[in-house]
């Protein structure tokens, strides 16, 4: 069986090695590099914990525990560090029920006294309460998305096609059109594009879609506290209205810090230099939050981008026709924790064998129904030069070129 997936991203290389674990011949397509820097993906880290909202959430995210270990192994590489979660829950947020916590495996109340003496570098909100994740930790994102792809790259039976556009899927034919004018053909079509969805979906299905652009700052801590700060768990929730979330300095990657603040709607992607202003109000806030923080520990502040649905604020995940064909068209911001959950149940629908159990994800488990082709228009991927395309399309058979061979900061 043929399966082209389209993005580079760790949606796209673990839905790609789970297809060629089953036996699949796979290509990987990206219009930057592989895996692309660019991507929602890449970034130096992602927080995991357990601590949901919603019953069927946080059941996932358990299962996404045992995923990422089972990744990790894969990978032959450390890049999941258990360094715990700390969710601070503020005066006005209630209590995980007794029901939902028990399900939290090695997971306890702290008091704000319990939490300043475990963690005096932390200054909590007065009034607030704090729930610790044994379990939780931090995901080295580029070391996964880098591991993955070298791991692939090694497999017989698949091709890395990096700096090739894609330009149109035609999902009743398995084909994907790309820019060169080259064509590739397969039983199955993934396409995880991310925030280069919109291009194929086109305006009249990418309205439903919110991009936003996130300022996150990239510190190094003092040697002096460097010890202390590497045993501090990931805190995905500070409880202030601020929205506040940290990820510690581990495995080599700096100490971040942003909150949803500094997350903002934007009508395109742009530069990633991060603005005066919203800098400034995060080094106040953090300095209220941090005890011995200062701004000179930032060694750089950047922006990131990813795509949401407009009502729920999560992923989307699309049937193109009644075809074997699949995209999964927003990150949500936050997929990247259920990566293997979600490329295992892509992977399946790829291969015909199906999602063998619902990830509890509803956006997954539940795809809607797109048009069964889908083409980015002419003038957006035209020589800038001239205006014109570069080739006509060949033969659906046509092979293509194979040459071989994205944090963001969203909220944890």
């Amino acid at each position: 069986m043929r399966i082209i997936v389209v993005g580079g991203g760790v949606i796209g290389l673990l839905t790609a090695l789970e297809c060629s674990l089953a036996g699949a011949e796979v290509s990987v397509v990206d219009r930057g590099a592989i895996p692309n820097p660019e991507a929602t993906s890449y970034d130096r880290h992602r927080v995991l914990r357990a601590l949901h909202p919603g019953a069927a959430e946080a059941a996932a995210a358990i299962e996404a525990h045992h995923r990422w270990a089972e990744v990790e192994s894969r990978l032959g590489t450390p890049v999941y560090h258990r360094v715990g979660a700390l969710t601070v829950l503020g005066p006005q947020e209630p209590e995980a029920s007794a029901a939902a916590f028990a399900e939290l495996p090695g997971a306890r109340r702290l008091s704000v006294g319990e939490t300043a003496e475990r963690f005096p570098q932390l200054r909590l909100p007065r009034g607030s309460r704090a729930v610790l994740e044994r379990d939780g930790g931090v995901l080295l994102a580029d070391r996964i998305l880098a591991g993955t792809a070298e791991v692939l790259a090694a497999r017989p039976g698949v091709r890395l096609l990096p700096h090739h556009r894609v330009t149109g899927v035609e999902a009743a034919f398995g084909l994907v059109r790309l820019a060169d004018g080259s064509v590739l053909r397969a039983d199955a079509v993934v396409v995880a594009a991310g925030l280069w969805s919109r291009e194929l979906l086109g305006p009249d299905l990418s309205g439903g879609l919110t991009l936003y652009r996130q300022t996150q700052l990239m510190c190094a801590v003092p040697a002096s506290a460097r010890e202390v700060w590497q045993r501090t768990p990931a805190v995905p929730s500070f409880g202030t209205a601020e929205g506040a979330w940290l990820v510690p300095p581990v495995g080599g990657a700096p100490l971040k810090l942003s909150a949803a603040v500094a997350c903002r709607p934007v009508e395109r992607t742009g530069d990633r230099v991060a603005p005066r202003e919203v800098q400034t109000r995060l080094v106040l806030h953090f300095t209220s939050l941090l005890n011995g923080f200062r701004a000179e520990w930032i060694e750089r502040a950047e922006d990131s981008y990813y795509l949401a649905d407009r009502k729920t604020h999560g992923a989307v995940l699309g049937q193109l026709g009644d075809n074997n064909a699949w995209i999964y068209a927003a990150c949500g911001g936050s997929s990247f924790k259920f990566a293997p959950m979600i490329a295992r149940s892509l992977a399946g629908r790829a291969l015909g064998t199906g999602p063998r159990v619902p990830t509890g994800l509803r956006a997954v488990d539940h795809p809607v129904r797109m048009p069964g082709e889908l083409s980015v228009p002419e003038s957006r991927w035209s020589s800038p030069a001239t205006g014109v395309r570069r080739s006509a399309p060949h033969s659906p058979d046509a092979p293509a070129t194979s040459p071989h061979h994205s944090t963001t900061g969203v909220a944890p």
